[in-house]
């Protein structure tokens, strides 16, 4: 997997954020566990084995860490690495009375993107057997060779949540893209990774809380 070597004071850190002032206030998390088990995963970005998800203490969020998630144009890639994707099944068991949505979707990683190269990170995630959520998109440029992040936050009125008294799975669905544009593909690498060698780059998605009828 390619890795171009760091250099502090020339790196750039790209931002995009989808921000709505009315971002969902969180109610207080039910003071029981939260589990979620994984009864999927598909995708290039994916391959068995190289996703993790885990729950925060507090209840407040989980996150997704991946460790083999990057597409790439150029030297050293194949045709198809210009494009790389992961559909996560998640069971999210919470406790009896509760019922939760997704407020916040905070996407991170790292990109190298030369002069010219562009890079998209894409993502959506919804319940199973209910309307699709629309997916949102972030496109980076270069020159860059930096941590890249993506926040998505949802509306208090547009707030999906579960079902109360019904197990649906959570399908989450992302996607990276990096395009050579007017940069020279045969000659230079760029790329975009949502994992990191250290694992401390992961997606972190919030949850808002109300309690059932």
């Amino acid at each position: 997997m390619f890795r171009p070597v760091m250099i502090g004071s020339a790196a750039m850190t790209f931002l995009a954020v989808s921000f709505s002032p009315e971002a969902a206030a969180v109610e207080v998390p039910p003071p029981d566990r939260v589990v979620i088990d994984v009864v999927s995963v598909n995708g290039s970005g994916c391959p068995a084995g190289t996703a993790a998800v885990s729950v925060a203490a507090d209840n407040t969020a989980f996150t997704v860490s991946y460790s083999s998630y990057l597409a790439q144009v150029g030297v050293g890639s194949k045709p198809t690495d210009f494009r790389k994707n992961c559909q996560l099944g998640l069971n999210v068991h919470v406790p009896q009375g509760f019922t939760y949505a997704i407020a916040r979707a905070d996407y991170r990683g790292f990109a190298h993107l030369e002069r010219g190269a562009t890079g998209l990170e894409r993502a959506s995630y919804y319940f199973q057997g209910m309307s699709h959520t629309s997916a949102v998109s972030h496109r980076f440029a270069g020159p860059a060779s930096d941590n890249w992040q993506a926040s998505d936050v949802t509306d208090v009125e547009a707030l999906v949540y579960a079902p109360c008294g019904a197990q649906r799975i959570l399908n989450v669905n992302t996607e990276l893209r990096v395009s050579a544009g007017t940069s020279d593909p045969s000659t230079t690498n760029s790329f975009m990774a949502m994992d990191s060698t250290d694992g401390s780059v992961n997606t972190l998605y919030h949850f808002a809380w109300k309690e059932c009828p």
